[in-house]
């Protein structure tokens, strides 16, 4: 067996609508066709691929220290995202990563998902 790539993310929510909103409106993904499933949902995609699963549900899940800390996104247009963020008033850092050329911007979506955006360090530099 050969794995060939991460294929996408499964997030619950009791905020669809907020959450579409969220990555849509700041991250610039859309959202996609989705097979008919008996509960709500949406999918987000990138390109053709959908890559993060919004299930709406109920309740708030259980809140413990989570498995998984964060997902992430490799992109361009770094000056376009900051703008959004600041203009959203949405927390974050940006975090250049030690000895390699990539620059992390870590924010968290509307459910407080920890998500970070890595642009190459050219774009922090030519953005000031």
């Amino acid at each position: 067996m050969k794995i060939l790539r991460l294929d996408h993310v499964n997030v619950r929510t009791t905020k669809l609508t907020e959450m579409v909103e969220f990555y849509e409106n700041i991250l610039g993904l859309r959202v996609g066709a989705r097979p008919d499933f008996p509960f709500p949902g949406a999918w987000i995609y990138v390109g053709d691929h959908p890559v993060i699963h919004l299930v709406g549900v109920n309740e708030e899940c259980a809140a413990i220290e989570p498995r998984i800390e964060h997902f992430a996104f490799q992109a361009t247009g770094l000056s376009l995202l900051r703008a959004r963020l600041r203009s959203a008033d949405i927390r974050h850092t940006i975090d250049p990563v030690p000895g390699v050329p990539i620059v992390q911007v870590n924010l968290e979506d509307v459910d407080g998902n920890h998500i970070h955006i890595d642009f190459h360090s050219d774009e922090l530099d030519a953005d000031g």
